[in-house]
């Protein structure tokens, strides 16, 4: 039985890269990317449930919603739409090894610019509960502080103190200074290990984090090299805790 359980997040940009005519499709590649990551779970921001203007674009767009299509054979798909838009719809996703055993949503949008929300799931690790939460927060520091104290109001009505807790996505947080609103929520990741994630070409600062609670963190890292920084804007990042 291992002990330890490996956590990624990825923003995947909508599965495309580039503007205008010069865009290519790279949904594809990161259905396979995914796969090395070798995580038993995987949050996913900026995920398509639909569009259908790039649906007639792309040639080999997947006829599949974006998380199906992403999830690797013996995975679970779990996805939340938080913005709708004039031709279609994207949000958040899991993508788990575990068994889910629960799923739930909350609103946060801020204001009216920003569709936002917060996807929580229970899964089932070893016979014991473990809940995650995937959030991808806003573009104003302010709109960031006020949704992490929404996330906090949430996990204290929804989530029992007894249970592990993860809480995975890009936060936006330059120079992670969300990280002391979340450390008083109990909430802890590898602070030691300070890994770049955006832009991924060229990284220059964290915006994505994992996140626990009564779970030890042990070790983060961000994949890297070519094949990462033409598929999306962003670098995933993997993180292990102690069970």
């Amino acid at each position: 039985m291992s002990e330890i359980l490996r956590v990624a997040t990825y923003n995947i940009h909508k599965g495309v890269q580039g503007m205008g005519p010069a865009r290519r499709l790279e949904i594809h590649n990161i259905g396979h990317a995914v796969e090395q990551l070798d995580a038993d779970i995987i949050c996913l921001q900026e995920v398509r449930k639909l569009h259908r203007r790039e649906e007639q674009y792309f040639t080999r767009w997947p006829a599949l919603p974006q998380a199906e299509f992403l999830a690797p054979e013996g995975y679970e798909a779990v996805y939340q739409t938080n913005a709708t838009t004039r031709h279609g719809e994207h949000g958040n996703a899991l993508l788990s090894r575990w068994p889910v055993i629960s799923r739930g949503h909350e609103d946060m949008s801020d204001h009216r610019f920003e569709q936002r929300g917060l996807l929580h799931v229970q899964v089932m690790v070893h016979e014991r509960p473990i809940h995650i939460i995937v959030l991808h927060l806003g573009l104003i520091a302010g709109s960031r502080l006020r949704q992490v104290q929404q996330m906090v109001r949430f996990i204290d009505r929804e989530i029992p103190r007894s249970e592990p807790l993860v809480v995975g996505g890009d936060f936006n947080d330059w120079n992670g200074k969300l990280r002391s609103t979340l450390n008083a929520a109990g909430l802890r990741d590898c602070v030691q290990q300070r890994q770049h994630t955006f832009p991924s070409r060229l990284p220059l600062a964290q915006l994505d984090y994992v996140y626990a609670r009564g779970l030890e963190p042990v070790e983060v890292h961000v994949p890297r090299g070519r094949i990462w920084w033409r598929m999306s804007d962003h670098l995933p990042l993997i993180a292990s805790f102690r069970l």
